[in-house]
């Protein structure tokens, strides 16, 4: 099994520190392609919606062609899409590969996550969240600091470029260690749920993107894609709760468990990836520093998650999902409430440190075992459409927080500074004034600029505790007789 995981955790590293590795580039980017930071920034963006779109289907083609083939395939595709676009000529070209990335990395996590749980068995799910955990807890404080030493010391091209070594050898251990598994021909896919979802989900995360770049969501650009995206969405639920063989089982939320972890994913992960917006941000804008000790600077809460993630999955699998989910959470909640508190424009950075490292010890006894609380009770057969699902909560949940927050920043920064503080176009154009002014008129806003990431750290701190509501739902308990285990002999 520690082969396997090995294997899975190293396709998750490439598609998790892309994301982050890419974010601390944007502005290396803008000047290299001498375009806005609003058109540039679809470089994230068009790579979420690829993600969005490729994730509904990852489910039927893990049975149509196998869970093996489907996990390398979609490595191949995100190697290909990283080379292209290490060679990118204008920022249209790296906004189209980083999209064919994206068509490959979607599918990386939950073929990952299907093979390693499957392997694993129901008694071993919490240590095996823990594992694929770590790339995605890690990611956003590795990604960084690499991708600031990239694009300080080497190029910009290299933080497309080192996923090619990585893609090979993960390439090689797939084909000598996961087992062949034989596909399901009478599988077909639901073709009317995916017209309903894909463009949905992809609809909706351009609106609310738009409405984050507007700092207005009642504007027409950002409203019609929404709303329309939001109708698509709700047609695929009455598609997938009608149809033989829907997309995606949204009748696994029938159980408690599933629900209630979905419904946890949901809340926990729009307001935490909110929140985790916020701090590189406010090391680049209130205090000056660079992108590479910005991400230094946010290492002390991948200690934290490290120390709590094995001990967590163990916790789960012992006692069950629920208690141990309400202790990180409760945790987290605290150190969300500790930044509105303690930010201001000279904060000591060993406090913001602490509180860091208190973040990550929360973080590593929630997202995982939140998962394990879905997994847990579910059939061999139902751990794909699982995890596609889940997935697909964690992508959009994310994608919707992040706007989210990015707006709520915006207008607190253009009520305090005016709307030349904000750049006058929510959170992308306000990265480009910030990030542009003199150390010296810096200085003199600084406080009122730390005053507005304050309030915003208020209300990521509000949302969180909204998602205490599914958790209290988790159960609080390791199944007696595990059902993914009850089948087997039946067999």
């Amino acid at each position: 099994m520690l082969a396997v995981a090995m294997v899975v955790v190293l396709g998750a590293i490439m598609s998790i520190l892309d994301v982050t590795v890419v974010n601390v580039a944007i502005n290396d980017l803008a000047r290299e392609f001498e375009t806005s930071l609003a058109t540039i920034q679809w470089v994230t963006t068009g790579y979420t919606l690829a993600l969005a779109t490729v994730i509904p289907i990852t489910g039927w083609a893990s049975a149509r062609f196998g869970t093996k083939r489907l996990y390398m395939i979609s490595i191949a595709l995100f190697v290909i899409g990283s080379i292209a676009a290490g060679f990118a000529w204008s920022a249209e070209s790296l906004i189209a590969f980083r999209v064919l990335q994206g068509l490959g990395g979607g599918m990386i996590m939950p073929a990952g996550m299907t093979i390693l749980t499957q392997a694993a068995g129901p008694s071993r799910v919490g240590q095996v969240m823990s594992v694929v955990g770590i790339p995605m807890l890690l990611g956003p404080i590795l990604g960084p600091i690499l991708g600031g030493w990239l694009v300080d010391d080497v190029s910009w091209r290299w933080i497309f470029f080192i996923n090619l070594p990585i893609g090979i050898v993960a390439l090689f251990l797939a084909a000598r260690i996961l087992k062949k598994d034989t596909p399901k021909r009478g599988e077909r896919l639901d073709v009317l749920g995916l017209i309903f979802l894909s463009p949905g989900l992809a609809s909706l995360i351009y609106g609310l993107a738009k409405g984050a770049e507007l700092g207005d969501f009642t504007k027409l650009e950002a409203l019609i894609p929404t709303v329309a995206g939001a109708l698509l969405t709700i047609a695929f639920v009455f598609r997938a709760l009608s149809a033989k063989s829907p997309l995606i089982d949204l009748r696994l939320l029938k159980r408690r468990s599933v629900a209630a972890a979905s419904g946890t994913m949901v809340l926990f992960m729009a307001a935490f990836m909110g929140a985790m917006l916020l701090m590189p941000l406010y090391y680049q804008w209130v205090r000056g520093e660079g992108a590479l000790m910005s991400g230094l600077l946010l290492a002390p809460q991948g200690l934290g998650a490290m120390i709590t993630m094995p001990i967590g999955g163990k916790l789960t699998d012992r006692l069950g999902p629920g208690r141990v989910v309400l202790v990180g959470m409760t945790v987290v909640v605290l150190s969300v409430s500790g930044f509105a508190a303690l930010l201001q424009h000279d904060t000591s950075y060993w406090a913001l440190g602490s509180v860091l490292f208190v973040m990550g010890l929360g973080m590593g006894m929630t997202m995982m075992p939140t998962m394990a609380a879905a997994i847990q009770t579910l059939v061999h057969d139902e751990v794909p459409r699982a995890s596609t699902m889940l997935n697909i909560i964690q992508q959009v949940s994310a994608s919707i927080g992040t706007a989210m927050i990015s707006v709520l920043l915006a207008n607190q920064l253009a009520s305090k500074l005016g709307e030349g503080g904000s750049g006058g176009g929510g959170g992308g154009e306000a990265g480009g004034g910030l990030g542009a002014i003199p150390d010296a008129v810096r200085e003199k806003i600084a406080p009122m600029m730390a005053d507005a990431f304050q309030h915003t750290f208020w209300w990521a701190a509000a949302l969180l505790l909204f998602a205490f509501l599914p958790a209290l739902l988790l159960p609080r308990k390791k199944p007696d007789v595990p059902v993914a285990d009850a089948p087997m002999p039946m067999h």
